[in-house]
């Protein structure tokens, strides 16, 4: 008896789980991935040179990472039942820091901060359920103040202070806010 060894290996390759595919090997329907002409979520590697994680039931769970295309990272955290989860990084293209906080059932939870890509701070606060909540203040590339106010539910608060690149106040963009809305100067 001979045996056809190319189709052996055909059938043998069919049979093995897949490991490492590409989102663009796969098909999203209804908020899952699924591998190409099947009805089962996928659950394995996902790996596109620039981004790497898993999938486990059609959605992205545990360690996640991407990069920039110059190789630097981009973002790293951890998703849970295919929401973000815990504490997650963000840099600029050439390295720096830019955003670090953490997220709670796919929303932004706790404290925030962001910094320029030249390193300076940027903006600094808390969200709430996804929304920006409390006091938070932003700083111009040079470190000036920028502006400082409060938020709730996401909504401009009370009192908010806008300053130009020089320190000088702005008067535009200074007054009291309810709802979002400038209520006095």
């Amino acid at each position: 008896m001979r045996f056809n060894f190319p189709l052996l290996l055909v059938l043998l390759s069919l049979s093995l789980p897949s490991f490492g595919l590409t989102l663009d090997e796969l098909v999203k329907r209804d908020d899952l991935y699924y591998e190409k002409f099947t009805d089962v979520p996928f659950s394995g590697e996902i790996d596109e040179g620039l981004t790497r994680g898993e999938l486990e039931d059609g959605k992205r769970e545990g360690p996640y990472v991407e990069y920039h295309n110059n190789g630097q990272l981009l973002r790293k955290g951890a998703y849970k039942d295919g929401k973000q989860e815990g504490p997650w990084v963000e840099y600029h293209n050439n390295g720096q820091l830019w955003r670090k906080g953490a997220y709670k059932d796919g929303k932004e939870e706790g404290p925030w901060v962001e910094y320029h890509n030249n390193g300076q701070l940027l903006r600094k606060g808390a969200y709430k359920d996804g929304k920006e909540e409390g006091p938070w203040v932003e700083y111009w590339d040079n470190g000036q103040l920028w502006m400082k106010g409060a938020y709730k539910d996401g909504k401009d608060e009370g009192p908010w202070v806008t300053y130009h690149k020089d320190g000088s106040v702005y008067k535009e963009g200074t007054g009291t806010f309810k709802d979002g809305n400038k209520i006095s100067d």
